[in-house]
């Protein structure tokens, strides 16, 4: 006779599977919930709106039809991509109550939300490039970055994580999970799911590193050499207009390299078994949350070109 017990799971001589994750999230009491669910719901729209914004304009101004902003509506899309893998559902979760997700639910979205996190490393690694050839080749610039080249750059970013990704959801579920099924998160993060694991998780872990190695160190190295030689270029021009217009284009994507990698590094290059699970929670919002919103603020407001197609456009109408 079947028998379900309360962590619901299905079992079968010695082999326990896991049929529901549930996720704690982040307040268990009423007006807790009510606060969140109003907090995400307001940065949800602003994400949209704000990214949806920067697609829009990037397509239809003349005067934002260069690379840069090539890549930059490819983040956007991303940013939106990016967030609708864990916001929606988590207001799902305020809305109906149901906080649970099906083991495949789980494994899809860590999967999808991998190549997400992957190909936004690589853009915002693909947009370091393109800063290094504007500063340094400024003449072969449109030639260097022609529209065959930044296509495969963006191509090439979408495709990064899928190996990769596929490995580590692959191998994070294939794991005996034996204990209690309850994710101290708000998504099927890789070091929450880790941590129901009832089995030695150090090759995870190594596998985790690895795939931080690919999608994140490695764009990361890559940002840090072009910005290294442009700091250098900028500090020996003469013309203080030029060093501030190199300095202007290159600060926004500096700052969002910085939220978006800083907090990445803390949650998937520290071991799992040293990991606390609410920092990791509270880390994980500006990588997932945070940061897709803050992109077409720190764009907008720091870019006097989108800033000038902004106007322009609602002028227009």
């Amino acid at each position: 006779m079947e028998h379900t017990n309360p962590w619901n799971k299905e079992t079968d001589q010695n082999v326990t599977h896991v049929s529901v994750f549930i996720f704690l999230g982040f307040s268990a009491k009423p007006l807790g919930q009510l606060l969140f669910f109003l907090l995400f719901l307001t940065i949800y729209t602003l994400t949209l709106l704000g990214n949806g914004l920067i697609i829009f304009l990037t397509l239809i101004s003349p005067a934002l039809q260069t690379p840069m902003y090539f890549f930059l509506r490819n983040l956007s899309f991303v940013e939106i991509c990016y967030s609708s893998i864990t916001l929606p559902r988590l207001l799902i979760s305020y809305v109906t109550g149901n906080n649970k997700i099906s083991f495949i639910g789980c494994a899809v979205q860590m999967y999808f939300f991998l190549i997400l996190g992957s190909a936004e490393c690589y853009i915002l690694g693909a947009m370091a490039y393109d800063r290094y050839v504007a500063v340094f080749h400024p003449l072969r610039y449109m030639t260097i970055m022609d529209k065959h080249s930044c296509t495969l750059l963006v191509v090439g970013s979408w495709l990064s994580g899928i190996p990769a990704s596929f490995v580590q959801t692959t191998w994070a579920f294939i794991s005996p999970f034996c204990g209690p099924n309850e994710i101290d998160h708000f998504f099927c993060d890789i070091p929450p799911v880790l941590r129901l694991v009832c089995a030695d998780t150090s090759q995870n872990e190594i596998a985790m590193f690895t795939f931080a190695v690919i999608v994140v160190i490695a764009p990361f190295m890559l940002i840090l050499i072009s910005y290294s030689h442009i700091i250098a270029a900028v500090v020996k021009m003469s013309s203080s207009e030029n060093r501030k217009k190199a300095v202007s284009t290159c600060s926004s994507h500096l700052l969002v390299v910085t939220l978006f990698y800083g907090s990445g590094m803390v949650v998937y290059t520290c071991p799992q078994s040293s990991g606390n699970s609410g920092t990791d929670k509270v880390v994980s919002l500006f990588y997932t949350i945070v940061t897709p919103m803050l992109n077409p603020v720190i764009y907008t407001l720091r870019n006097q070109e989108v800033k000038d197609a902004l106007w322009k456009t609602m002028a227009s109408y």
